[in-house]
């Protein structure tokens, strides 16, 4: 019996992918594509800046004239310089006190608004505006409120309860000019404290408050045991960005005050563009800017190890 065995099969190699195919196939190469347009505008709008200032620190350089390289010179000359002291003092009073003021008044305003009442949607809406009002608006609206002459808060004191005979002099005065750049810097932030933290709230499960009641815990017991833990995390990332803000502020306090009277009000931020754009001292001025650095990344390691802390959340070590 014939049999017929089929063995004529062809056989096709397999085609060998290409460079580029390779290289797309490839993860790492895919992620650091991606990245290209982040590191590309980090470097342009960040290293770039950053790596200058540190240049002009170190040089004598003003405005219209490139400057020689003196090394640490301009360091040496701000050591001895009472006024740099004096920004460098109100600048940490400045943040301590309105970090401390945002975050009271803006916890207790998300406890607020955490709670079921009418029109809740609307209220929250209300209270980012003074948040999203650009910064340059609500300073001279508050510099309107602070006028000596047609100040609204003095003439409600002198005119209408009479609790005065002379109108306040808000600015006039260094301690006064410091306290009103105070208040109007913790009205500004407040609904970005009190949004963020409201946040947290939201994430909190309404059955751990449930427990508690039928445990008989008071309210304080509750707010201190659930909600502080666990709203942790997200307040030190909240505290640590408000700490950056404010400490590197320069347009409420430039525009209500440009650091007077006396330059008893100058945050490092406003006195270094007051030494190195007026006074085209470009040199000096970057050098005051270079020593903001320390201080923020003093701020930044907060953050970092305090959302490592992750107990907060889960009440053992961390992971």
């Amino acid at each position: 019996m014939d049999a017929t065995v089929e063995t004529s099969q062809r056989f096709v190699p397999r085609r060998r992918d290409g460079l580029i195919t390779r290289l797309f196939d490839s993860k790492p190469f895919l992620v650091t594509l991606c990245l290209l347009p982040s590191l590309g505008l980090l470097v342009v709008f960040l290293t770039y800046p950053l790596g200058l200032g540190l240049w002009l620190s170190l040089t004598d350089t003003t405005i219209g004239q490139r400057g020689d390289f003196i090394g640490l010179e301009n360091f040496e000359l701000l050591f001895d310089d009472p006024v740099f002291w004096n920004a460098v003092w109100y600048t940490i009073f400045y943040t301590a006190i309105a970090t401390a003021g945002k975050f009271i008044l803006g916890l207790w305003l998300a406890l607020l608004l955490n709670n079921h009442m009418p029109f809740k949607a609307f209220i929250r809406a209300i209270v980012l505006l003074p948040w999203i009002v650009p910064t340059v608006l609500s300073s001279i609206a508050w510099w309107w409120i602070y006028d000596p002459q047609f100040s609204i808060v003095s003439f409600v004191l002198v005119n209408v309860l009479g609790w005065r005979d002379t109108y306040i002099d808000f600015l006039g005065t260094p301690w006064a000019a410091r306290w009103s750049l105070i208040v109007a810097n913790i009205w500004r932030a407040i609904p970005f404290v009190a949004i963020t933290l409201l946040a947290g709230l939201q994430t909190i499960a309404p059955s751990l408050y449930e427990a508690a009641l039928l445990d008989g815990a008071t309210g304080w017991q509750k707010f201190r045991r659930i909600t502080v833990p666990l709203l942790m995390p997200i307040l030190a990332v909240a505290l640590t960005l408000s700490i950056l803000f404010t400490f590197s502020d320069f347009q409420l306090v430039y525009a209500i005050t440009r650091g007077g009277p006396f330059n008893s009000t100058h945050l490092m931020a406003t006195l270094a563009f007051q030494r190195a754009i007026p006074g085209s001292q470009l040199g000096e001025g970057a050098a005051i800017a270079v020593s903001m650095i320390p201080f923020l990344i003093v701020a930044t390691l907060v953050c970092f190890f305090g959302v490592g802390r992750r107990k907060w959340q889960q009440g053992s070590g961390n992971d």
